[in-house]
């Protein structure tokens, strides 16, 4: 089956793609638990440059965008504004989030692991012309 980031050559489509997919997975699921979409919450790990990058108006009136961030879609901007995407990191840089999470007793291994980004490995497929090898 080939998906809709076989056709994109656009890391910025790509990024909007993974993190647009990501809401609707997250909705269907809760869909199928029976849980009312109006008593859902999405608590996501956005630091300050992940809204710096996209250019959100939470990080600065005046900036630019750099790259779109699978967290700061268009979708997630809409769920963001009525009031359900919960960030308590947005507002922090990495190295404070860091000092945090030692503050808070969190294990090393935890503090001061490895990033991965949140759109996985995807972001680096680059296309293909909708068939797959055997």
């Amino acid at each position: 089956r080939v998906g809709p980031l076989a056709q994109c050559v656009s890391p910025e489509e790509k990024r909007m793609i993974i993190g647009d997919t990501f809401m609707r997975i997250t909705e269907r699921e809760v869909a199928a638990m029976g849980i009312s979409a109006d008593r859902v919450f999405l608590a996501q790990g956005t630091l300050r440059p992940d809204l710096i990058e996209s250019g959100s108006h939470l990080a600065s009136s005046k900036a630019d965008v750099i790259k779109t961030h699978h967290n700061d879609t268009a979708l997630v901007r809409q769920l963001r504004t009525e009031g359900k995407i919960v960030e308590p990191l947005r507002d922090y840089h990495k190295d404070e989030v860091r000092a945090l999470g030692t503050e808070l007793g969190l294990p090393h291994h935890l503090v001061w692991r490895q990033p991965f980004p949140g759109p996985g490995l995807a972001i680096r497929v680059l296309c293909c012309d909708g068939t797959s090898p055997p």
